[in-house]
């Protein structure tokens, strides 16, 4: 489970449960991070206050790019939050991290062998790459086929984003989602980080809004197949998998603004019943 900021009620309910968890440092507290006892504070407040709550991994913040203004504070955040964990001897039990978008990598990242990160976004993801390989720790990120799927239909196919597609295509990839991992892995290693794991913490798709690949039965096929593949395989890059990866996302967020689509990723609808019959088994 993922939770993006330390939500009490999430926390106290998680108690016991031994629910792996994904816990996010919002963006409003990135900079107050950067001091080391407010790093350690938010450590003892919102994990070791919670000591029987499964935390496996932190997020220091969610896809902050190279321009945001919060971009220089993850590093000195993040290592502020690992020197805390350390401190507690917790470095082994969990991994502090960082979730990226696949914005940081270049256009021409296809075939998925291309990838690689824009010039801009190197700067950027070079030392935070470094700190994940210093700590065993891997790199988070969020794949979403469905936005790259509706930003190009003319070369994308709706089966290749839906992982029904039945052929492999000419790069050797019979779904999108593993293409676009791949491209990440590629990315990492003309960087220098061949070995550095990836876990998925964010994929979906929308049941409703303006697109018309935007549809229930769609993100139901996305879903399941996704969950399918992801307990299976690897990708051809990384054939060994399973592939660690969370969904996005639990419940509709009705309240949330922009684009009509952003509303409609949920499982559950806000009033808690089930929009597909997904089997995890």
């Amino acid at each position: 489970m993922r939770i993006y900021s330390p939500d009490e009620q999430a926390l106290q309910a998680l108690r016991g449960s031994n629910i792996e968890l994904l816990l996010d440092v919002p963006r409003d507290k990135l900079q107050s991070l950067t001091d080391a006892g407010e790093a350690t504070n938010w450590v003892n407040s919102n994990v070791l206050a919670y000591s029987d709550v499964n935390i496996k991994y932190i997020s220091v913040g969610n896809e902050i790019r190279p321009d945001y203004a919060e971009a220089q504070y993850i590093i000195p955040a993040m290592q502020n939050i690992q020197n805390a964990i350390s401190a507690a001897n917790l470095q082994g039990q969990i991994k502090v991290s960082t979730a990226i978008d696949t914005t940081l990598l270049d256009q021409n990242s296809y075939p998925p062998s291309n990838g690689k990160f824009t010039d801009s976004a190197v700067s950027y993801i070079q030392p935070i790459v470094n700190f994940l390989v210093s700590n065993g720790a891997p790199l988070l990120a969020n794949v979403y086929p469905y936005f790259a799927y509706v930003g190009d239909k003319t070369n994308i196919p709706l089966e290749y984003a839906l992982f029904t597609q039945q052929a492999t295509n000419d790069a050797g990839y019979r779904n999108l989602f593993d293409a676009m991992l791949d491209s990440i892995y590629a990315s990492l290693e003309k960087i220098g980080a061949p070995n550095l794991e990836i876990v998925v913490s964010e994929s979906g798709w929308p049941s409703e809004g303006e697109d018309s690949g935007a549809s229930a039965e769609n993100a139901g096929a996305y879903y399941q197949n996704l969950i399918d593949h992801a307990k299976n395989n690897g990708t051809p890059m990384r054939p060994n998998g399973p592939i660690e990866t969370y969904l996005f996302a639990m419940f509709d967020e009705n309240q949330k603004t922009g684009a009509e689509t952003e509303r409609h990723f949920g499982l559950f609808r806000p009033d808690k019943s089930p929009k597909y019959q997904v089997n995890f088994n």
